[in-house]
């Protein structure tokens, strides 16, 4: 549970900590906060106030509230629930996820009809909400809880290279979650990717690769990942984790939250600063103007633990 809440609340700390920073330049967080945890961190801009998550967290809620109000995976269900939170006119969306979600067609052919149109479909918006699906689906196994992830990818992104990410994220959060160190067990987790998507994979993961060497904007999956992955590796905390990912810029507040689902589920709840979490916030649209806080997160990490 401390686990499950740590990347539950981590993921969504990190979303809100880097969405002032998207796009800018690398080195911003550490030039504007140099001294780590003198607080303040929590500023706001760019459109957002102090401690409001993003699009991130509030596609990840609503995935997480699906899987507990239907008792699983209701692929029609999470997908009609993206359609009304993109009805209801959230501060960003990415174009790529609007373009599918406003296109009216069913649940099952929406992504693919995109792909088909645009031949780019490999962004990190399918990862960016997948840690609550990543601690529901934990207990099943691997092959359960990566498969589980391609299916919810696949309802905005027909790039298999963008579901095969999520399966990986899918697998550390399990195995972070069970006490295991995730990154010691990468090759049984790419072992069980797509062999056509392996090797791009494994590259990323590496143990020598560093950001700067990406081929792509870390706005793809799969720098997205491997700078998550990268700021787990290379630090020892929770809060140094987040630092290194928002410094590298770009899309801060994704990279963020996908490295802060992995580094709160391998260091816990306990170590997020409470100066992080007390703002925090997580405003809801197609939810009847709800806003989320703490006390509604860590409900929700428990409900997604406690499924079995």
């Amino acid at each position: 549970m401390e686990r499950a809440a740590g990347a539950v609340v981590g993921s969504a700390v990190g979303d809100a900590l880097g969405a002032p920073f998207e796009f800018g330049p690398a080195g911003a967080f550490s030039a504007r906060f140099p001294t780590p945890g003198a607080g303040g961190e929590m500023c706001g801009g760019g459109g957002w106030d102090a401690g409001e998550a993003t699009d991130d967290t509030q596609m990840a809620v609503h995935v997480a509230e699906s899987l507990l109000e239907c008792g699983g995976l209701d692929l029609p269900d999470v997908f009609t629930r993206f359609q009304r939170w993109a009805a209801d006119d959230p501060k960003d969306i990415g174009l790529q996820t609007e373009d599918v979600l406003t296109r009216g067609l069913p649940w099952d052919q929406a992504a693919t009809a995109h792909y088909r149109s645009s031949h780019r479909a490999a962004g990190n918006g399918s990862l960016m909400r997948a840690t609550p699906s990543a601690v529901y689906f934990a207990a099943d196994g691997r092959q359960a809880t990566m498969d589980a992830a391609r299916r919810i990818a696949a309802l905005t992104h027909g790039d298999p290279a963008a579901w095969e990410g999520t399966a990986i994220f899918h697998d550390l959060v399990r195995l972070a979650l069970s006490g295991t160190d995730p990154l010691e067990k990468l090759p049984h987790t790419l072992a069980a990717v797509h062999p056509g998507h392996r090797e791009r994979y494994a590259v990323i993961l590496a143990p020598g690769w560093h950001p700067g060497q990406a081929t792509e904007f870390n706005g793809a999956v799969w720098p997205c990942l491997g700078s998550a992955v990268w700021a787990l590796r290379t630090t020892r905390s929770y809060e140094d984790a987040i630092r290194a990912a928002i410094d590298l810029g770009g899309d801060t507040d994704t990279v963020a939250a996908v490295t802060g689902g992995l580094a709160g589920a391998v260091h816990g709840m306990t170590t997020i600063p409470a100066r992080w979490t007390e703002p925090l916030h997580v405003p809801l649209p197609g939810s009847d103007g709800r806003t989320l806080r703490l006390p509604h997160l860590l409900d929700l990490a428990h409900a997604l633990t406690e499924r079995h």
